[in-house]
């Protein structure tokens, strides 16, 4: 087992609640970023280049060039679930651990779908503005949407978070589809009123298509102009996974000629850090059509409880690896043992 007597460097790259600084303070020589803006890529390699952990968080990327900056990590832990902006193969080469917190961002992300679906649907942001103009009048009901009621989902995706969508879905007496590579057990799709179906009936049957993946090559730009000629005219289309699950510019001419009526995204493909060639905005397009999308700045995992556990995690998975345990969450299992703890 490795000695916790020396005081291992840990760099946080983001803010966190003090309780979990408090707790990696009392064991480590803590570098922590006490802002809500993160640093700077060239300010944290300078920070973690004589650190042996760091934990780290969407903004930040980690690889090969990276890691050559910081030759004495021992540990990666992310604050986060999706890791497509960690170069796992990279770290696996330096004998380095990755972690994640798996399952606390499932309830909130598939909180904010819920929202996400029905603020677009009903024209809420169009309805909040025109509130706020000083139009309304009283009573005369505008801004006429679509209910969840009595129309067709498809969920994309029934991993956690798809379930987790599905389960809050149910009390909207709306028909449930999904699809994924691996049909869940009867007895699941019974107890969550869903049927699976293929991929393009999916599209094509639904009046909603929410995505519930991650971000892997299969899954790049899984809805682009193909995927967008076959749903169903009128439809709406929620992204609350990852950015370019999408391509948006694909979106913004399905909003412009009416295939799509809305489209709702708590992700973009400008955070994708690991993506050649991935844009570096928002779509200006998106952000013209404000009546028809609803943009949301990466809200879910904005909960400031979950925030604080999922920080918790991280720091715990820290101190496994200095204990010699193989660290909860872990991603990879590197293979130059001896280098790690």
């Amino acid at each position: 087992m490795a000695s916790m007597s020396r005081r291992y460097k840990v760099v946080v790259s983001n803010w966190v609640h003090d309780e979990v600084l408090d707790f990696l303070a009392g064991r480590f020589s803590v570098d922590a970023n006490r802002a809500r803006e993160p640093w700077p890529e060239w300010e944290l390699r300078q920070r973690a280049g004589d650190a042996e952990a760091l934990m780290a968080f969407m903004p930040d990327r980690v690889d090969g060039r990276f890691l050559a900056s910081c030759p004495d990590l021992k540990i990666v832990a992310g604050a986060l679930k999706g890791y497509d902006n960690f170069d796992v193969d990279a770290c696996t080469g330096r004998g380095v651990w990755l972690t994640v917190v798996p399952d606390l961002l499932t309830e909130p992300t598939a909180e904010l779908a819920v929202g996400l679906t029905i603020a677009l649907a009903r024209n809420l942001p169009a309805g909040d503005r025109y509130v706020r103009g000083g139009q309304f009048e009283g009573w005369r009901p505008l801004f006429y949407g679509a209910g969840l009621s009595g129309s067709t989902v498809g969920i994309v995706g029934m991993g956690a978070v798809g379930r987790a969508i599905a389960e809050r879905l149910r009390g909207f007496k709306a028909r449930l589809l999904y699809h994924d590579r691996q049909r869940i057990p009867d007895a699941e799709e019974t107890a969550l009123a869903l049927r699976g179906v293929p991929f393009n009936e999916l599209l094509a049957a639904s009046d909603f298509v929410i995505l519930a993946l991650p971000l892997v090559p299969e899954t790049t730009q899984l809805v682009g102009r193909d995927a967008l000629k076959r749903m169903k005219p009128g439809s709406y289309l929620v992204n609350p996974a990852r950015g370019s699950l999408v391509h948006e510019e694909a979106v913004a001419d399905a909003l412009e000629c009416g295939r799509l009526a809305g489209y709702a995204a708590d992700a973009f493909e400008m955070e994708d850090w690991a993506r050649t060639g991935r844009p570096h905005a928002v779509s200006f397009r998106l952000r013209q059509y404000q009546d028809r999308t609803v943009l949301t700045p990466h809200l879910g995992s904005a909960v400031d409880r979950v925030r604080r556990d999922i920080a918790m995690a991280a720091a715990m998975s820290i101190v496994d690896c200095f204990e010699g345990r193989p660290p909860r969450g872990a991603v990879n299992a590197p293979e130059e043992m001896a280098r790690i703890c």
